[in-house]
């Protein structure tokens, strides 16, 4: 085992503090990874928080983590020193069951091992990016490409697989409507996306603050939902609707946008369950589903496919010392797009 400096969680309501944790020996398939930046995922606030179940703290969160290979097991095929490369929200799964087998390891029958908050081979508990270093079996590492500065390389192995794998399930593209609910870190990946892959794309948000973003994203209409209007006169509209909101809202309201056969995918996910009426589904054949972030092939199509097209999120550089602020204002939704962390100052702390 080695120490490692990081920010941990102690409790649902404390303030995240510095400290150490523990990191497993390199094993003959690991890759130990020097961290630059890791992603403020609105997750990491719900997990250390207790909304989505028991929490093992001492708890180091971030599923968003970018830099570089520091060394390597013996038996390791796809990855030297200095490599760049990334890591999202999973580091294991049984490897074995058929959702492992076709490349879907988030589905695994047995429960991917999460990057933080899991069970990981040793019996210890998993610790996230909000630290210096991670070791990471081979298999759940990323490639980064050369053309993306790991600040922004980093949201995409969460908010940019998370929107990415829907919109390639429901086949958006070139003739499709989507419609995506919500331009926060999620939304704003998903309008870049979906534009890219040739759908015409449609925001809903909360109201016009973040129109011009949303246009110079790719959207071609934007829509403020607090003018209830907009409802009624996009009824019937959208082949696919991504909903990355993680607030209660009235889903059904937003299944009534689908056109026959129209999906909506919730990728958002708040804690409260959301009542839905049957009728909003019978009718138009419409279907309510969602979406986990994808496998470890898919994150890194994905990667490759933001190189190719020159997408990348939206993001605010911080310090580790303002990582408690930048929490609050994610609650606040005040972050054009995306929070990032740079390591190199918790170096210095």
């Amino acid at each position: 085992m080695s120490l490692v400096r990081a920010y941990t969680a102690t409790s649902p309501n404390a303030s995240l503090t510095p400290g150490t944790i523990e990191r497993r020996e390199l094993g003959p398939q690991d890759v130990l990874i020097d961290i630059a930046y890791a992603g403020v995922c609105h997750s990491d606030l719900h997990v250390v928080r207790g909304e989505w179940g028991e929490v093992p703290y001492p708890l180091t969160a971030g599923h968003e983590i970018a830099g570089m290979v520091a060394e390597v097991g013996p038996d390791v095929t796809r990855y030297q020193v200095g490599d760049r490369v990334g890591v999202g929200c999973m580091v294991d799964s049984c490897r074995e069951c058929a959702h492992c087998e076709a490349g879907e390891e988030q589905y695994c029958l047995r429960g991917c091992t999460d990057t933080y908050a899991g069970l990981d081979r040793d019996g210890s508990v998993t610790q996230g990016g909000y630290s210096e270093r991670i070791v990471v079996d081979e298999r759940f590492v990323l490639r980064v490409p050369d053309s993306i500065p790991f600040e922004r390389a980093a949201p995409l192995l969460c908010a940019g697989i998370t929107t990415y794998s829907p919109l390639r399930r429901w086949n958006a593209g070139p003739g499709t409507k989507v419609a995506v609910v919500g331009l926060g870190g999620l939304g704003h990946m998903a309008v870049k996306f979906a534009h890219a892959l040739g759908a015409q794309v449609t925001v809903f948000s909360q109201n016009l603050k973040k129109w011009e973003d949303g246009l110079r994203f790719g959207a071609t209409y934007y829509h403020a939902t607090d003018d209830p209007a907009v409802f009624e006169l996009s009824a019937g509209t959208f082949d696919l609707v991504i909903n990355t909101v993680s607030a209660s809202i009235d889903l059904n309201s937003y299944l009534n946008l689908l056109a026959v056969d129209g999906t909506l995918v919730n990728v958002g996910a708040p804690p409260e369950p959301a009542p839905v009426s049957v009728f909003g589904l019978i009718n138009n054949r419409r279907s309510l589903s969602g979406s986990k972030i994808g496998g470890i092939a898919q994150t890194q199509e994905m990667l490759d496919f933001c190189a190719e097209h020159g997408i990348a999120p939206q993001v605010e550089v911080i310090s580790v010392d303002q990582v408690n602020e930048a929490w609050e204002r994610v609650l606040a939704s005040d972050v054009r797009y995306r929070f990032v962390i740079d390591i190199a100052t918790l170096r210095r702390d």
